[in-house]
């Protein structure tokens, strides 16, 4: 199991998410909820709880790292967001392709690639910088701590405003896949899927640095 890590920058801190994050968390989706129409946001404290918990889960099981972000000058939680579908490659590959993956991920077997997702926050840091440093703290730890070699990033493909920050980070879109999970709003979701190679990871930090210094 990978142990849950704090990544601080100078405008957040993602902290390992917890059961005593719900209240905050709760407080952080009930503000205006209007950019959230292909957002999965918890709305009140049972959803709030039942979220948390179902993030815990995927912790326990070695699927994801969840996060609660906090924003350092007022010392607020914010939102969340999260390393998922965490994979490490097996070597040699096995036979038949695709049947079987490596071990779980864990310190000691980091994952080759992942996925940076489930991320929200309030309406009051939107477009402030904070996604940008969250995005920046947890792509170094991908790249830099445990050397993965692709991290995918995907949304809804008719979120443009989502789709749009996964570019302007620097993400290479890849194609959507279509009818590929329920959608948030009740029908069939298409994703629109995006990565990031590790070769190509030097110049989206120095991108996302040249963005905090404009923010």
């Amino acid at each position: 199991m990978l142990t849950p890590v704090t990544l601080r920058g100078s405008l957040v801190s993602l902290e390992p998410m917890s059961i005593d994050h719900v209240p905050d968390l709760c407080s952080a989706g009930s503000e205006d909820r209007s950019t959230y129409g292909y957002t999965n946001v918890p709305d009140g404290a049972d959803e709030t709880k039942r979220y948390v918990e179902g993030a815990l889960q995927s912790l326990e099981k070695g699927r994801a790292l969840p996060f609660a972000v906090r924003h350092l000058e007022t010392g607020r939680i914010v939102g969340t967001t999260r390393f998922l579908d965490l994979e490490v490659f097996s070597w040699p590959p096995p036979w038949p392709p695709g049947v079987a993956t490596g071990p779980s991920p864990s310190d000691e077997n980091p994952p080759t690639v992942a996925e940076i997702g489930s991320t929200w926050f309030a309406s009051s840091v939107q477009r402030s910088g904070v996604n940008t440093e969250c995005k920046l703290l947890m792509l170094a730890h991908a790249f830099d701590s445990w050397h993965t070699v692709r991290v995918t990033l995907k949304t809804d493909a008719r979120n443009e405003r989502s789709r749009s920050a996964i570019q302007r980070l620097g993400a290479a879109f890849e194609g959507v896949r279509r009818a590929h999970v329920p959608a948030s709003d009740g029908g069939i979701r298409n994703t629109a899927y995006y990565s990031i190679l590790a070769e190509e990871w030097p110049a989206v930090r120095t991108n996302l640095l040249a963005r905090l210094h404009r923010a």
